[in-house]
């Protein structure tokens, strides 16, 4: 199970280039890509996709950001050319300090390739393919999406846990829930023995034993909760496999979730005294929490 927050960063350093790739999400109910990319690549935008769904990314707002830094012109590494009029502006004053002051011009050559903004670096015009671009981009996107994916399951692994030690609570709630819908159904067959006998003592009316038992099956009837307790117990260990499971499965547990949500409200409606009330009440709020917390499951 993985968590649809995350972030992952990957850079690459290549010969004259340094490339950053970022990756951060928040949860979205289907994949929202937002790429930040150099305008000369955003052909590349479609590779990333492709990368992001074959590696298993499927739900949830993601910025995908694409950097690039040339290391040529950081380490002296690019290429340099003079500038013309920058050195024959620089020859013109000298020969002026010459003919004016009469101070000697020893200007050469190699003094002038030292002096402020004769020499820059050349601006290569030379144009990648997109297939060139991609063997440069790929190592740096599945490095961060590799990084980000598993921050996803990190988290995801948290969740699960929690969720999980809140599904065995829930559990125990309505085994107790079960519990008391057994004793009810056995307290009143006592009780309505007694008032039948108590009311037919005053009239002096003989008793039947088979009213008794027509009026008790009634009574079990409304109030039996024994089909919901097993579609619970089924919906609760699909849950727990789904938790346990390393694929995209929140959308599958938000519908378990409204599932169980419809068994316990069912259960709700058959209550018979207070106590239970109060229980399925706690059970509700469990869920709701569960629920709150899938929303950010992938």
């Amino acid at each position: 199970m993985r968590s649809m927050t995350a972030f992952g960063r990957a850079t690459v350093v290549g010969e004259g280039y340094e490339l950053t790739v970022e990756l951060r999400s928040v949860n979205n109910r289907y994949l929202d890509l937002n790429f930040r990319i150099p305008r000369a690549w955003t052909a590349q935008e479609e590779r990333i996709k492709a990368t992001l769904s074959a590696m298993g990314v499927s739900r949830g707002k993601v910025d995908i950001s694409v950097s690039l830094t040339d290391t040529r012109a950081q380490s002296g590494a690019s290429l340099l050319r003079p500038d013309l009029d920058v050195a024959r502006n620089y020859l013109e004053s000298a020969s002026l300090l010459e003919a004016e002051l009469g101070v000697k011009n020893d200007l050469t050559a190699t003094r002038l390739l030292t002096l402020p903004g004769v020499m820059v670096p050349v601006k290569e015009d030379t144009e990648e393919d997109d297939d060139a671009v991609w063997a440069k981009l790929s190592p740096a996107v599945t490095e961060a999406v590799t990084a980000f994916l598993a921050a996803r399951e990190r988290e995801g692994a948290r969740l699960a846990s929690d969720v999980l030690d809140k599904l065995s609570g829930i559990r125990e709630l309505v085994a107790t829930i079960a519990a008391r819908s057994a004793e009810n159904v056995a307290t009143y067959r006592v009780r309505f023995e007694e008032r039948l006998r108590a009311a037919l003592g005053e009239t002096g009316a003989a008793f039947d034993e088979n009213r008794v038992i027509t009026e008790c099956a009634i009574y079990t009837d409304r109030v039996a909760i024994d089909e919901e307790l097993v579609r619970l117990a089924s919906h609760f260990d699909a849950l727990e496999g789904l938790f346990k499971s390393s694929e995209a499965v929140g959308r599958k547990i938000d519908f378990m979730l409204q599932e169980t949500n419809r068994e316990i409200n069912t259960i709700g409606s058959k209550c018979s005294d207070a106590a239970m009330a109060r229980t399925v009440a706690e059970v509700k709020s469990e869920l709701e929490k569960i629920r709150e917390q899938i929303q950010n499951i992938e």
